[in-house]
């Protein structure tokens, strides 16, 4: 990534300094709502004149794609929570320690951790407790501005590590090379997303490839750390040639996650046909179908676009809908899978390590800048990136030999706790039906 100052990132738009008045100016009228109208106009002014000043001063240090400094993102999101504690003051009879507790338990919450979720709460009982012991009751405004500002500054000294980052704003698609820029342009991905990507594209369509892998050749990946050479040739085979293998799924959740995903699974993944998982063995048993749909952009002859499709075999429901990529950074190489969702994509980026016995280990479980997992939201006519990063999210594809036969094991964590684990085996198709294909669209 560059690292250099960018004109489109030297100076602010015009569009970012008046939402930051905005927010300034409503932030300084809640703040002084009990006051005479002079007085609430000069403070929506004051608010309004603070506000943009600090995102000009911010946005002049901002180099490249960094997202504006913490100092900056305190202040904005305490302003921000000013009209929403006016607003909770004149709808409820709520006094400063509840209106604080609220306000601390939505920010324990929009910081995802457990952690921050128990800590946002007991702040802002303190914040409310403590300004309404000075006597005279305060503002709600105040309770929630203060509230939002000294957990933030708290959470920044405690939990350094974080689990979710705002990584870039309106970045270009050459500033990421570890993101997958691919979304759903409908609110329902499903199995037929690489066909109507291939529309968008206007290029050459193979539903169900006869013979092709996730990555072109292993070759692609290698670096100082990972030799192509010593993996298996069963090994490789499946990377290289996967719609030549089925495969067979148990997965094993932990007992704390159930109740979350069993949630998700009914609310978000199946009515966006989008990651998901089977929950228990008897799901597993419908069986899995998997194909690999291509699109030749170019219709130079080379595969260009990789989507690996998984469903369950009994309903045709998606389970997981993948694009595969590879590419080079540092002399190193990585696989990049992109999970197409309406209007953005959560991309899983890897790095390859070799595994005893042959096998190969894809993960994100790494110190080097790449490897991780991002949520982006594309901008439909610019293309431009905004991307999270979610270094609280890990996962580790390990492909080996066991007993002459292909195994899989798939896990991953949350918050450095395990919650599942995909354990596969992977058998190869009789000769018919590996070499089914149907034609280019």
């Amino acid at each position: 990534m560059s690292a250099g100052r960018s004109p489109d990132f030297a100076s602010p738009k015009a569009s970012d300094l008046v939402f930051a008045a905005l927010i300034g100016g409503f932030a300084g009228a809640a703040l002084a709502a009990r006051s005479n109208r002079v007085a609430v106009a000069l403070s929506t002014i004051g608010g309004a004149t603070l506000l943009v000043g600090a995102k000009a001063v911010a946005r002049a240090r901002r180099r490249g794609i960094e997202i504006q400094p913490l100092w900056y993102r305190i202040m904005s999101t305490g302003a921000l929570m000013a009209p929403l504690g006016w607003l909770a003051g004149k709808t409820t009879s709520a006094g400063p320690t509840l209106i604080g507790t609220a306000t601390g338990l939505l920010a324990g919450l929009l910081g995802v951790r457990p952690q921050k979720v128990i800590l946002g709460p007991l702040v802002g009982a303190a914040v409310g407790r403590g300004l309404a012991a000075r006597g005279r009751r305060p503002s709600p405004a105040a309770v929630a501005t203060v509230t939002l500002v000294i957990y933030r500054m708290l959470s920044a000294a405690v939990f350094r590590d974080a689990q979710v980052t705002l990584l870039a704003v309106r970045a270009k698609v050459a500033d990421l090379p570890f993101v997958v820029p691919l979304e759903a342009r409908s609110r329902y991905v499903g199995v037929d997303y690489v066909r109507s990507l291939a529309g968008v594209l206007g290029g050459s369509y193979v539903r169900d490839a006869g013979d092709a892998g996730i990555v072109a050749s292993l070759d692609n990946l290698a670096g100082p750390d990972f030799d192509p050479g010593t993996v298996a040739p069963q090994v490789r085979e499946f990377y290289e040639h996967t719609t030549r293998f089925a495969l067979d799924i148990v997965p094993e959740w932990r007992t704390w996650v159930r109740p979350g995903y069993l949630l998700y699974s009914s609310l978000v993944a199946k009515p966006l046909g989008q990651a998901n998982v089977p929950m228990n063995q008897r799901q597993a048993l419908r069986g899995v179908r998997s194909r690999i749909d291509t699109i030749d952009v170019d219709r130079d002859e080379i595969i260009d676009i990789r989507g690996w499709i998984r469903s369950f075999a009994a309903t045709g429901e998606p389970i997981y809908v993948g694009i595969y990529t590879t590419y080079r950074h540092d002399d190193r190489g990585y696989v990049s899978v992109g999970f197409p969702l309406p209007q953005s994509s959560f991309t899983a980026t890897l790095v390859p390590r070799a595994r005893v016995g042959g096998g190969l280990v894809l993960t994100s479980r790494s110190a080097l800048p790449h490897p991780g997992h991002y949520l982006t939201f594309i901008e439909p006519a610019s293309r431009e990136l905004t991307t999270l990063g979610v270094p609280g999210f890990k996962e580790e594809l390990d492909v080996y030999v066991a007993d002459g036969e292909l195994r899989a094991d798939h896990a991953f964590w949350l918050f450095g706790l395990p919650f599942l684990v995909l354990r596969y085996r992977i058998r190869r198709k009789p000769a018919r039906a590996a070499s089914e294909a149907e034609p280019p669209a």
